[in-house]
């Protein structure tokens, strides 16, 4: 959980550095797709792999995430919502 607040800020700090803040807290949001996690039960297993399995982390959405990236209008949302889906799939093979 630690690494879904470390990387948006590192990343906010090291290319969004004069809008810091704004870059941050609009990147931290992409930890709202977290919510799908109320969907499922139990609503935390360790042994399950949240991309794939819960609606917002749906593998036919990540392509959307990444649409939302390469916009400036939507980078930011975008870069929050990959980092996030990244995070997770990691955190599913290591």
């Amino acid at each position: 959980m630690i690494l879904h607040i470390a990387v948006p800020l590192a990343v906010a700090w090291l290319f969004y550095r004069n809008y810091f803040k704004r870059a941050s807290l609009i990147m931290l949001a992409g930890l709202l797709i977290d919510a799908d996690h109320l969907l499922a039960t139990p609503i935390l297993d360790p042994n399950r792999c949240s991309v794939g399995y819960h609606l917002l982390h749906s593998y036919w959405l990540v392509p959307l995430y990444v649409l939302l990236a390469l916009f400036p209008k939507t980078r930011l949302w975008g870069l929050g919502l990959v980092i996030h889906i990244v995070l997770d799939f990691l955190d599913c093979y290591i």
